[in-house]
C-alpha cells in the first residue's frame, strides 16, 4: 500500500490488511493499560511483593507512555513513521517478553516502563500511518479506528487479564504481546510502503528532557496527592518542579523555532489548539468513570475485580461502536456537530449515573448512564482526534496524535487528583460522622 494509491477513494486489499495489522498493535497497547490490574493479587503472591509497590507495574507503563508520546510523534514525523513503528514494536515486544519472565517485582516494573517507551513510539506512528494511507474522503476513519480499537482493548482488558490469570498465569498477559506484535509487523512490512522523509530536522533533545521532567513531576505529584495530601513535600515540590520545567520548556521552544519539539506553527493553529483544550477539559469525566465505576461495583455490589471489569462492558462496548460510527456521522452532520454531540453525552451520562445510581440499586440502573457516557466518549474522542489531525499539515500528523493524547492524559491526571482528594475527604467525613453517631 503506497501513499499515492491511498488517494483513491476505494479501500483495496492492502489497505484493509494494513488497518487490521495496525489495529492489532493498538489493541495490545490499550489492553496492557488495564489487563494487569486484575492480576495484582496473584502477582502479590507469586512475586512476594506489597500491593502498593505492585501498583507501579501499572503506573510505570502508563506514566512513561504518557510522557514520551509527544516525542514519539515528533520522531515519527522526522525519521519516518514506519521506521519508528518498527523500533517501537521491537522495544515493546522485547520488554513484554522480559516482563513476562521477570523473577521479581523490580525487574517487572523496569520492563513495564520500557514497554511504555515502545508503546509511546508506536501509537503516534500508527495514527500518522493510518491517516497517510487512507483516502482523503475517509480521513475520519483514522481517529475512529485508533480510538475504537483502543476502546475494545480497554473494555476486554479486565476480561482477558482475568481469564489468563485464572486459567494460565498473569505472565501470559505480557507474553502474548510478542507473537501478536510480530505478526502485525510482518503484515505491515509486506503491505505498507510509505516513503521516509528525505530531509531530517535537528532533534530538540533539550526540549524533550525539559518536557519529560515537567510531565513526570506533574503526574507523580497528582498520583501521590490523594494518599499523602496536597501539602506533602513530594506533592508541592513536584508541582513546583513541573511548573519550572514547563516554563523553561516554553522558552526553549520559542528559541528553537520550527526545529522545536512542538513547532510554534502547531500550537498557534487555532483549530488544533481548541481540539487539545477540549480534550483537556473533558478527559476528567472519562478517566473518572474508568477509575470509580469499577471501585463502586467492587465495594457496593461486592463484585470481584473480574466481574467489576465485566460490568463496565455496556460503557466500553458502546464507546467502541460509537467511535466506529463517527465517520458516518461526520459525513452527515459535520465535525462540529459530532464533537458537540459527544461532549453532550459525556456531560449527560454522569448526570444519569448520579440520578439513578444508589447503593440499593441494581446494576441495571447504571446501564442508561453508562450507555450515554459511552456514546459521548466514543463520538467525542474520535471526532476531536480527526479534527486535530486534519487541521495540521499531513507531515505533522503523528505529532498531532501524540499531543492530543498527552492532553488527554494530563486532563485525566489533574481531574483524578482533584476528584480522588474530594472522594477521600467525603469518605473520611462519612466515617467520622458514623463514629460520632455510634459514640
Amino acid at each position: 500500500m503506497t501513499a499515492k494509491a491511498a488517494r483513491t477513494d476505494k479501500l483495496d486489499r492492502a489497505t484493509i490488511l494494513a488497518m487490521v495489522a495496525m489495529s492489532l498493535v493498538v489493541f495490545v497497547i490499550a489492553n496492557d493499560f488495564v489487563a494487569m490490574s486484575v492480576a495484582l493479587p496473584r502477582m502479590e503472591e507469586d512475586l512476594n511483593a506489597d500491593v502498593s509497590l505492585l501498583q507501579w507495574v501499572i503506573n510505570a507503563y502508563a506514566l512513561v507512555f504518557g510522557v514520551l508520546i509527544v516525542p514519539g510523534g515528533r520522531l515519527a514525523d522526522m525519521f519516518g513513521r514506519l521506521r519508528v513503528l518498527y523500533v517501537g514494536a521491537a522495544i515493546f515486544a522485547l520488554f513484554s517478553l522480559i516482563g513476562g519472565l521477570a523473577p521479581d517485582v523490580y525487574s517487572l516494573i523496569g520492563a513495564r516502563a520500557l514497554q511504555g517507551v515502545g508503546g509511546a513510539l508506536m501509537w503516534p506512528a500508527i495514527l500518522g500511518l493510518v491517516y497517510a494511507i487512507l483516502p482523503g474522503s475517509k480521513a475520519g476513519l483514522a481517529g475512529a479506528l485508533v480510538i475504537g480499537v483502543a476502546g475494545i482493548g480497554n473494555a476486554t482488558g479486565p476480561l482477558l487479564g482475568g481469564v489468563l490469570t485464572e486459567f494460565a498465569s498473569w505472565r501470559w498477559i505480557l507474553l502474548l504481546n510478542v507473537p501478536i506484535t510480530a505478526i502485525a509487523m510482518f503484515v505491515t512490512w509486506r503491505v505498507v510502503k510509505v516513503a521516509n522523509p528525505k530531509e531530517r530536522e535537528p532533534i530538540d533533545y533539550a526540549g524533550i528532557v525539559l518536557m519529560s521532567i515537567s510531565l513526570i513531576s506533574l503526574l507523580i505529584a497528582l498520583t501521590e496527592a490523594p494518599d499523602t495530601g496536597w501539602s506533602a513535600p513530594l506533592v508541592w515540590g513536584g508541582l513546583l518542579l513541573s511548573a519550572a520545567m514547563m516554563g523553561l520548556f516554553v522558552l526553549r521552544e520559542r528559541a528553537a523555532g520550527e526545529a522545536a519539539l512542538i513547532p510554534g506553527s502547531v500550537m498557534s493553529n487555532r483549530p488544533f489548539l481548541y481540539a487539545c483544550l477540549a480534550v483537556l477539559a473533558m478527559s476528567p469525566t472519562f478517566f473518572g468513570a474508568l477509575l470509580y465505576l469499577p471501585q463502586y461495583f467492587e465495594n457496593i455490589f461486592d463484585q470481584n475485580p473480574f466481574m467489576a471489569g465485566a460490568s463496565l462492558l455496556p460503557f466500553m462496548a458502546v464507546f467502541a461502536v460509537a467511535s466506529f460510527s463517527e465517520p458516518w456521522l461526520l459525513n452527515r452532520i459535520g465535525m462540529k456537530a459530532v464533537i458537540v454531540l459527544g461532549a453532550g453525552g459525556m456531560f449527560l451520562g454522569p448526570l444519569l449515573l448520579a440520578v439513578f445510581a444508589r447503593p440499593e440499586s441494581t446494576l441495571l440502573f447504571f446501564v442508561p448512564g453508562m450507555v450515554v457516557l459511552g456514546i459521548g466518549v466514543g463520538l467525542f474522542y474520535s471526532s476531536v482526534t480527526t479534527a486535530a489531525l486534519t487541521s495540521l499539515d499531513p507531515t505533522k500528523s503523528s505529532l498531532a496524535g501524540g499531543l492530543v493524547y498527552m492532553f488527554q492524559v494530563a486532563g485525566g491526571a489533574v481531574g483524578l487528583g482533584i476528584t480522588t482528594t474530594i472522594f477521600l475527604a467525603a469518605s473520611n467525613a462519612g466515617i467520622a460522622d458514623g463514629a460520632a453517631d455510634v459514640g
